[in-house]
């Protein structure tokens, strides 16, 4: 990460003093965040897409990530997509795919560097479709090295998605489930809702209620690995204990969707995708890969801040926006700055989509009422998308309307 965009993180996660007990968990984290973090982005893009309505004028503005979501709302047919993102990383991540949907010679391709994402096939590829289309700054990150003096492009032949901060998170998890007798890959065995219910209750559930997990993911330091920072850990605890929560978490991710269709699970009990057209998201599916295709050009990836990306915007320039859990992150003079800049560049119709740690909207009381006034809080829609949300990490999906949308 460049020193201006680590300054930026660290602007948006630092709130205590350098010796405190959370400023050194603020810095343990930031230091974290540096390289890649989600090599899968994890957020819904179905109920997403629901949410947001996407119409063929739509200018779409969103956190890039890990780049799924982004590539998936071009099934939609916007005009525009904006994809912003602080970390360098997902930066190369997200130009990295859409130059490999430009260039890559059909599906099966494609499909085998991102759904498969473990062959030495992909390097070949790399080096001979993708590699000459790529800009400068993102071929040199992919063709450096890592902390293990490897060249990130082969990730791609190793399984990337058992890399970067969570890939390596669930990978501990795994580890940690082992060593108290269980595998939790033997979700994907089951064969129904039930089985799935059976296997969950008598072999992950009794793993939260051990002493040292208890004792593990209290510690905030335990879910750097989600992306989570220390502030963002304390919403999502609320008044209960964290092994509880993260139990409720799972418990959802486990039993509340079919396993077959649910790739969030998978890649939680797998490590990766299925195999073949399983459960993928949008963008990785055959069914989609020439609407993608097509499309790819309407994405403009930049790296920048979010607010600083509308602020440089005309007004009435956009009218759909995705923050994914960012706002988890900042005080209350960044989430105004925020906000105001929505309202300017809002245009009419205009959505605003969002996630959090707990399950309220965080934004009554802390976003000016000048502001919020204009807007309108879609509650049972909000309620629906989050107990559709397949990836059952967040508490909260939460859908804002300007006002005077009849839609």
């Amino acid at each position: 990460m460049t020193s201006s965009a680590h300054q930026r993180v660290t602007k948006a996660v630092h709130r205590h003093r350098h010796l405190s007990r959370q400023g050194l968990l603020e810095r343990a984290f930031t230091f974290a965040f540096r390289g890649l973090v989600y090599a899968q982005i994890w957020e819904d893009p179905i109920v997403d897409m629901e949410a947001l309505e996407i119409m063929p004028d739509s200018h779409v503005v969103t956190i890039a990530s890990g780049g799924c979501n982004v590539l998936s709302y071009l099934t939609a047919n916007p005009a525009k997509i904006t994809a912003v993102d602080l970390n360098t990383a997902h930066i190369a991540l997200n130009r990295l795919k859409l130059t490999a949907a430009r260039t890559l010679p059909d599906h099966a391709s494609f499909h085998r560097f991102f759904a498969q994402a473990d062959s030495r096939d992909n390097v070949t590829a790399y080096r001979q479709f993708v590699a000459p289309h790529l800009d400068e700054a993102t071929r040199r990150y992919w063709e450096g090295r890592d902390i293990m003096g490897r060249r990130r492009i082969g990730g791609f032949a190793r399984g990337i998605y058992k890399h970067g901060l969570l890939g390596r998170f669930i990978g501990a998890a795994h580890l940690l489930a082992r060593l108290h007798g269980v595998d939790p890959r033997r979700m994907l065995d089951a064969q129904s809702r039930d089985e799935q219910r059976a296997i969950f209750e008598a072999e992950l559930a009794p793993v939260f209620d051990r002493a040292f997990i208890r004792w593990l993911t209290n510690q905030p330091a335990s879910l750097f690995g989600l992306g989570i920072p220390p502030a963002q850990f304390e919403a999502l605890a609320g008044e209960e204990r964290m092994n509880g929560v993260l139990k409720a978490r799972l418990e959802k991710l486990a039993c509340d969707f079919d396993l077959k269709d649910n790739y969030f699970a998978v890649q939680a009990f797998g490590r990766g995708y299925a195999g073949g057209e399983g459960a993928l998201p949008p963008y990785l599916q055959a069914a989609n890969h020439g609407s993608v295709v097509e499309r790819v050009d309407r994405v403009d990836v930049r790296h920048v801040n979010f607010t600083d990306f509308l602020a440089s915007q005309p007004a009435a320039s956009a009218d759909r926006y995705v923050l994914l859990d960012a706002q988890d992150w900042m005080n209350n003079d960044q989430l105004n700055a925020l906000w105001a800049q929505i309202a300017r560049t809002a245009r009419p119709g205009a959505r605003v989509l969002f996630r959090t740690a707990g399950e309220a909207s965080i934004l009554p009381g802390r976003v000016s009422e000048a502001i919020l006034s204009h807007w309108s809080y879609r509650t049972q829609s909000s309620q629906g998308y989050t107990a559709r949300d397949r990836s059952a990490i967040y508490g909260g999906v939460h859908l804002y309307c300007l006002k005077g949308d009849d839609t």
